[in-house]
């Protein structure tokens, strides 16, 4: 089947799209995202202030993100075989039961086992997420619907911190914990509102429809090319604290503006490429993009003081917004849409394990090298890898991007 004809047959499928539904799920990603990061920012300022230091925030971290990575052949089936709403419902709960016991636990390993816990559960709902956008709009909103849904995502990113600060000072920690446990349950509601279901789709045998990430050669140079990025972003995140407020004397207000401009710098980003047409959105635009990203990181190496680093930063969080609309588009064109929960969680492992790596490769690498040569390796790295991926997609010859049906009979898509 040719992409065309995949265009056509899904545009027939759904004659208009769910915004309705869309809006529900952006809303309670916003309370979901901001719940999580409510509630990450709150349990690293509680080991912080009793003592336990880096060691239990890094362990905290880590059980944070490694559920994802190693969960997600696992996660990926159930979501393809699974109906989403019962996911949706059952997971979540099961998820603020876990954050009303966290929220009256102190000891640091059960607090880190507790959180690993949490992420177990974002593992088995966020493929199921990213699977469901596509069924709710017609291919052409695709990138008007992913911009809303990751702005969503920004905005409860943007929030937390600030409010867990406030929060803990105020109230201490239970009150944010708890704030976390009933963002759960807002996903909860939000999953028995949605018209849009997906339910299992096996192949003729019984069995999934069959699905790997090595047999798109193109998708997998993208995910590899992300995958080296989000290493190279993760180390920033480490690195810009010391290139910041050392290196250019920046004052601790100073460093939270400028690590603010690169979520604002998402936030513009989603709204303008969400309006990109979906026939230009393809793999070598979004290298490009990622390219786009990169190039702030390795010029910032050079700037003389904190203040040059806004524009920059703002630059890159837009390209780095456009990333995430395209990945959208791009990976549910390129795959089955029964076999989205699976790609989905295959990206997420790929993101989340780079995600690790390039935090544990920067502590060693800041205590041994200076901060600006840091930045602009990491920034040269994360470049030339989106240039060698460029040059090896631009080789490829067209191909089907799509080797079954890409979306199931209409029937199976509404409650």
């Amino acid at each position: 089947m040719s992409f065309t004809s995949v265009e056509q047959s899904r545009e027939r499928s759904c004659e208009r799209s769910r915004w309705g539904d869309v809006y529900l799920v952006a809303g309670s990603r916003a309370v979901s995202v901001c719940g999580d990061f409510l509630a990450a920012t709150t349990l690293a300022l509680v080991l912080a202030e009793r003592g336990h230091g880096g060691l239990a925030v890094s362990g905290l971290m880590l059980a944070a993100s490694l559920p994802l990575a190693l969960l997600a052949p696992i996660t990926g089936r159930v979501a393809d075989r699974v109906d989403s709403r019962v996911i949706l419902t059952v997971v979540p709960t099961l998820q603020a039961v876990v954050c009303l016991v966290l929220a009256f636990t102190s000891h640091p390993v059960a607090i880190i086992g507790l959180v690993a816990l949490l992420a177990c559960g974002l593992a088995f709902t966020q493929p199921v997420l990213g699977a469901l956008l596509p069924e709710m709009v017609r291919p052409a909103d695709l990138p008007k619907a992913s911009g809303l849904s990751q702005t969503a995502g920004n905005i409860g990113m943007l929030v937390a911190p600030a409010l867990a600060g406030v929060l803990v000072g105020q109230t201490g920690s239970q009150l944010p914990l708890l704030i976390d446990a009933a963002s759960y349950l807002a996903l909860v509601g939000a999953a028995l509102l949605v018209r849009t279901r997906r339910r299992a789709h096996p192949s003729s045998r019984g069995a999934l429809v069959p699905w790997r990430l090595r047999d798109d050669r193109t998708l997998t140079v993208m995910v590899g090319v992300l995958a080296a990025t989000i290493a190279a972003v993760s180390a920033i995140g480490v690195i810009e604290v010391f290139f910041i407020r050392d290196t250019l004397g920046a004052s601790t207000t100073v460093f939270g503006i400028v690590a603010a401009a690169w979520t604002g710098g998402m936030l513009l980003g989603n709204v303008l490429f969400s309006r990109v047409p979906p026939r230009l959105i393809t793999v070598p635009a979004l290298l490009l993009v990622v390219i786009g990203s990169c190039v702030p990181v390795l010029v910032a190496a050079a700037v003389p003081g904190p203040y040059w680093i806004l524009p920059l930063w703002i630059a890159g969080g837009v390209c780095n917004g456009g990333m995430n609309v395209f990945i959208m588009v791009i990976v549910s064109g390129r795959t089955p849409a029964a076999a989205r929960g699976r790609a989905f969680a295959t990206l997420s492992a790929a993101v989340q394990g780079a995600g690790m790596a390039g935090l544990l490769a920067a502590g060693p690498l800041v205590d041994r090298f200076d901060a600006r040569l840091l930045f602009a390796l990491v920034g040269a790295f994360g470049l030339v890898t989106a240039i060698c991926g460029l040059a090896v997609v631009r080789r490829e010859p067209p191909s089907d991007p799509v080797t079954s049906t890409s979306r199931p009979p209409r029937d199976s898509v509404a409650a």
